[in-house]
């Protein structure tokens, strides 16, 4: 499912139209980026936690010089959390199947 089609399917739920289902969207998003910028969590209980975790400097190779070790810098990653109502509606959907 890609964006377009999230929003025509909150449209169709929600009985709002597919602007307004956009703006929504976008507004959740945007204010989701805005916390994990400034360094806080984003806890949705039962669906999951948007979280950002530092990633320590490393060293790596080049897969196609892999003689050569190339430093990696530390860096910051946004990272997703499933939350436990999350999981179990995944794993009984598939275990359906």
């Amino acid at each position: 499912m890609n964006k377009t089609e999230l929003v025509a399917r909150v449209a169709e739920k929600t009985g709002l139209t597919k602007k307004n289902s956009q703006e929504c969207l976008e507004a959740v998003l945007e204010s989701i980026q805005e916390a994990l910028v400034a360094g806080d969590k984003v806890q949705l209980v039962g669906f999951g936690t948007f979280e950002v975790r530092d990633r320590k400097a490393r060293q790596g190779r080049n897969p196609q010089q892999p003689d050569k070790v190339i430093k990696i810098p530390a860096s910051k990653a946004p990272v997703f959390k499933a939350g436990k109502g999350l999981k179990e509606m995944v794993n009984k959907k598939s275990n359906k199947k």
